[in-house]
């Protein structure tokens, strides 16, 4: 069965030229394009896609109240596409519930491997950039926030290999790795990490890394 993909962007040859490299795969289809972010949203509600590849940056209504939209409404996994590698933007995008982000100079390969890793119900934390996006942006924002004393708290729900769980999730660590480093069965990893994300009312991965450096469970830089 195909991956069906929207793609959304306000320039028509960015939208092309995404259009022609998802649908030479043999298991992708682009079942529409959108101009702008009411496009986007009504191409999700019409088609029903599995992944919508989302500009952060268009008219009538940005990518971000977009991607809150069809996050909110759908199962269809969001990828935001951006030129700017420090936008803060893209954690709005990412707290609303969007799988990660591409910058719009992503090479062929790794766009189409993208798709395919979001359409499997996994997140975009393996590239370097979006780590270091998303750790650079909860860093700043802590270091502005008032102190909460309840935040840490939010973990207290969770076992202390639940806690392991999500310190390996927020290096960006794959459900193999965190199985090879905690001595457990992949499938084992699985259960704690669908435990975290429902004890922590988070949509997936992306979220719980965030949840991670919110909470001060671990920082940017850390090992």
């Amino acid at each position: 069965m195909s991956i069906r993909v929207v793609v959304a962007d306000d320039q028509e040859l960015v939208r092309a030229g995404f259009g022609m490299i998802l649908d030479a795969q043999d298991d992708i289809e682009v079942v529409a394009e959108a101009g702008d972010g009411e496009e986007a949203v009504a191409a999700v509600r019409r088609h029903t896609p599995d992944v919508l590849l989302l500009d952060i940056r268009m008219p009538v209504m940005d990518g971000l109240e977009a991607a809150r939209r069809v996050c909110a409404q759908s199962g269809c996994k969001v990828v935001m596409l951006t030129t700017f590698d420090l936008d803060e933007y893209v954690y709005e995008a990412l707290y609303a519930g969007a799988s990660g982000f591409l910058l719009k100079d992503v090479r062929r390969d790794d766009l189409v491997h993208a798709v395919r890793v979001v359409a499997a119900g996994d997140s975009l934390l393996a590239p370097a950039v979006t780590r270091r996006l998303v750790a650079d942006i909860v860093r700043r924002r802590r270091e502005r926030a008032t102190a909460d004393a309840a935040t840490p708290r939010r973990l207290d729900a969770l076992t202390a290999r639940e806690v392991e769980t999500l310190r390996l999730l927020a290096r960006g660590l794959s459900n193999a790795e965190i199985a090879t480093t905690l001595f457990v069965s992949e499938h084992t990893v699985k259960t704690h990490v669908s435990n975290v994300l429902s004890k922590l009312g988070l949509r997936d991965r992306v979220q719980a890394v965030i949840c991670a450096y919110e909470t001060g469970l671990t920082t940017p830089g850390s090992p």
